[in-house]
């Protein structure tokens, strides 16, 4: 008897394990495809929300119009071109916001202007990556967020740190 409540815990345990809630912020539809691919692959349990400018990502965020009912990111990947709303603008709103801010953000991006990477790290980026142009790169480096960004145990960890 004691066995099957054992089992029944673990069971229970197993289901009530959270998905990652990855909200990616990219409007290039190639980069989209090799992102969820790479992630699929690694074999994490997550669900990804695409969002393709600037704008939308903030009423994601915001919960506004067609995003009412959209559960609130655990991370963020964030390209930094984008349109309607600068990746740039969407940062320093995102890091500024007390319901937001503890959000890890993750910038994947072309750019390689060392003045890009001084502006998002002063305003808290958790994360500075450019897309590489082969694909193998480009993989590798999804890769590299999983080891190091996409556990549900670390995100969650470092949000109850800071709080």
């Amino acid at each position: 008897m004691v066995s099957k409540r054992i089992d029944i815990r673990k069971e229970i345990g197993k289901r009530m394990i959270k998905k990652l809630e990855i909200l990616l912020v990219e409007d290039n539809l190639i980069d989209v495809e090799f992102i969820r691919e790479t992630l699929n692959a690694l074999k994490i349990n997550y669900s990804l929300h695409i969002i393709d400018n600037g704008e939308d990502a903030m009423n994601f965020l915001y919960k506004l119009g067609p995003y009412i009912t959209v559960p609130s990111p655990d991370f963020i990947i964030l390209d930094l071109n984008l349109p309607k709303k600068d990746g740039r603008e969407v940062l320093i709103e995102i890091k500024h916001h007390d319901d937001f801010k503890l959000i890890p953000v993750v910038i994947l991006t072309s750019s390689r202007d060392a003045n890009d990477i001084k502006m998002v790290y002063d305003n808290y980026a958790n994360c500075y990556l450019t897309k590489p142009i082969n694909i193998i790169k480009f993989k590798k480096t999804i890769k590299s967020l999983k080891k190091f960004w996409l556990s549900i145990d670390k995100v969650q960890k470092v949000k109850s740190d800071i709080q």
